[in-house]
Parts: C-alpha cells; sequence; structure tokens
C-alpha cells in the first residue's frame, strides 16, 4: 500500500517552492501526495513583481473536513506543514492534524517551521515566529528547521558541536520525536560544505555535502518532504537523511551545472528515485 501525505503550505504557479516541490516529489516517489495551499503566489517572493493571494484559516478546515467526509483522512498516514501566511492559518494546520489522527491515531506529523533564512531575517508575517516556537514545536513529530529557524526556536546560538547539541536539546524537550536542522554551518564545518543534524531519541548525526556556487529556493522544501518520506519508511532517522540529502544535492547539483534560477525539479527528477551520488550521516 503507497503511503499517503497530506501537505498543507505554500503553492507558487513558477519555480518550485512549497507544494509546489513537496507535491512532485512525493508522488514521483509513488507517495499519494495531497497537497493544500495555504498561499497562491505567481512565484516565490524573492521576485520583486509576484503576485497572489494568502488564504484564509477557513478554507483550510473545509479543505480538511471534506478529505475526513470522504474518508481521506483515515487512510492519510502523516500531514507535512510548512509556510502558514499568518498565525490563524498555523492554527488550522494544527486543527487539520488533530484531525488526521482523530482518523488514523498512527499517523506522525512533521512540521517545516518556516519564517526565516540566514542573511533575511525573520520574512514571515507577524506572530508566525511565535506561533511557531510556542504552539507549532510541542505539537509536532517531527521538526524540520534550517539553522537560522533553530537557533530562533531554542534560543540557543549553534555554533560548535557543543550548542548545536544544546539547540537540538532543548526543542526535542518541548515535544518533537526527531529534529533534522538543515543548512547548519558550524566552526569546524568547511567553507566549501553544508551540515545537516538529525536527532532522534538519544542518538545524533551528521551528514555534510559539498555547498554548490548557487542559491536557489526550494531546496529546503523538498528535503522536508523528502525526509519525512523517507523516514516513514525506514523508521530510522539517519537512513531516511541519508536518502532525502542525496536527492537533494542530485537535484541542487543539477540546477547548478544548468545555471538555472529555480530548482531543477523536473529536468533532474531522477534523483529522487535515483540519485547519482550518496551521502551518509556520521554520528555527531
Amino acid at each position: 500500500m503507497a503511503l499517503s501525505l497530506l501537505s498543507i503550505q505554500s503553492h507558487v504557479v513558477y519555480g518550485h517552492v512549497g507544494n509546489s516541490a513537496a507535491a512532485f516529489a512525493l508522488q514521483r516517489l509513488g507517495c499519494e501526495a495531497m497537497p493544500l495551499h495555504t498561499v497562491q503566489f505567481s512565484s516565490h517572493a524573492g521576485y520583486p513583481g509576484y503576485r497572489g493571494q494568502v488564504f484564509d484559516a477557513e478554507l483550510i478546515d473545509a479543505c480538511v473536513d471534506g478529505l475526513k467526509s470522504v474518508g481521506a483522512l483515515a487512510r492519510c498516514h502523516g500531514i507535512l506543514t510548512g509556510f502558514v501566511g499568518s498565525p490563524a492559518i498555523g492554527e488550522a494546520t494544527l486543527r487539520a492534524a488533530q484531525a488526521l489522527k482523530g482518523e488514523n491515531p498512527s499517523a506522525f506529523h512533521c512540521c517545516d517551521p518556516v519564517f526565516g533564512d540566514e542573511g533575511i531575517g525573520v520574512y514571515a508575517a507577524p506572530g508566525v515566529l511565535e506561533f511557531m516556537r510556542e504552539r507549532a514545536v510541542p505539537a509536532a513529530n517531527l521538526l524540520t528547521p534550517n539553522a537560522f529557524e533553530l537557533e530562533r526556536l531554542s534560543g540557543v546560538a549553534a555554533t560548535d558541536a557543543l550548542s548545536a547539541r544544546k539547540a537540538l536539546g532543548v526543542l526535542h524537550k518541548r515535544g518533537p520525536r526527531v529534529i533534522l536542522a538543515t543548512s547548519v554551518r558550524l566552526a569546524d564545518t568547511p567553507r566549501d560544505a553544508i551540515d545537516m543534524l538529525v536527532g532522534e531519541g538519544a542518538g545524533l548525526w551528521r551528514l555534510r555535502t559539498p555547498k554548490e556556487p548557487i542559491e536557489v529556493h526550494g531546496a529546503g522544501d523538498l528535503m522536508a518532504a523528502l525526509f519525512f518520506f523517507h523516514w516513514l519508511q525506514a523508521a530510522s532517522a539517519p537512513q531516511a537523511l541519508a536518502r532525502a540529502a542525496s536527492s537533494v544535492y542530485g537535484v541542487v547539483r543539477a540546477t547548478a551545472l544548468a545555471g538555472g534560477r529555480e530548482l531543477a525539479l523536473i529536468a533532474a527528477q531522477g534523483e529522487l528515485v535515483a540519485p547519482t551520488r550518496s551521502f551518509s550521516p556520521q554520528p555527531f
């Protein structure tokens, strides 16, 4: 039986961020992905002329009620939540997770707490950071912050091994069983590399990949979706990290080689199934 996942996050018409990255990637792997959009924009907000609309919480609630009425929630294995346009929409994603677990108590919630990044700062709407810290983190089974979000959520500057462990430990104590921190740069991280850390139970692992000379949007969204999918399949954080990171690196590498500005997700879709280069995490 194929995995079925509900993905509640942003959607763009052009490019691959949010659901526009997650849904195709999950479907390419044979997952029955159900994308529910929190916003619809013409492109990601990095383009000066982008347009679009933030949807309201009532729309999210209505769609989830509809999924419940047709039995789709009972057959769903997990929910992935990402970018929300307001704290109210965030609360709607938590209600969706509760509704899913009411229909399928064995389902899991993976929260990608999208609100900011290094070099940009907090770009989410007022109150979203506080919602993520106070409401979303305790409710999530899995959490996938980038390095900036990890520090803002934990209150700990993760600059070396000791402080990174502390930051992850702070968040583990608040509820999440599994935490994946992406785009991490510690004191011992080479300038031409990027680290990812994953903690599950008493275990902590680090995976390092080369840093491609390109800045693209959506890699974190793709990573969260692939990591959640592989974790549900393997029930192992390090195995899920290895599979997801290898695929994301392959897509980013293909994007860099093509000189693109948007993820080459369609052209490099083979990387989702069979990455050309494999990476393995090490105990950290």
